[in-house]
């Protein structure tokens, strides 16, 4: 019996570790450890314990990973994404474009290097920001 409460006390205490680390994995290890728990006080020998433990813990990690919780999030190309960049979006207005399809235009205090994205025409007034690479803004027109 006394097995069975080293059990259980390291399974709460994974379970606090869980609540710091901010993951499930550390959740299903515990449970894990719950069943080890259980086997203990089931009286069954503690080599045995340890590989239902195992295979508990080894079996719901596995279903972890497969469930929506567990699946890798897709990367978000940061410089068009307006809620990484908070540029993306804003309205500029440039008064004068090179021939290579590019200018300087003041923006929020200081001059920075504009282009066009692709398809855009070269004509004064105001214009979007739909990217920022470096300290690059890539514009096209204001639609109404």
């Amino acid at each position: 019996m006394e097995q069975a409460w080293l059990w259980f006390g390291v399974a709460g205490l994974t379970v606090v570790l869980e609540l710091a680390s901010g993951t499930f994995y550390l959740l299903m290890v515990a449970l894990g450890m719950t069943a080890g728990g259980i086997a203990a006080v089931l009286r069954i020998d503690w080599p045995l314990q340890l590989v239902i433990a195992a295979v508990v813990a080894g079996v719901a990690v596995w279903f972890l990973r497969r469930s929506r919780f567990g699946r890798r999030r897709i990367k978000v190309d940061a410089t068009a994404d307006p809620n990484t960049n908070l540029d993306i979006g804003q309205q500029l207005h440039i008064e004068t474009w090179q021939a290579d399809g590019r200018a300087r235009a003041m923006y929020r205090g200081a001059e920075w290097d504009v282009e066009l994205m692709p398809g855009e025409a070269a004509d004064a007034g105001w214009f979007v920001i739909r990217e920022v690479r470096g300290s690059r803004l890539f514009v096209a027109h204001v639609t109404v």
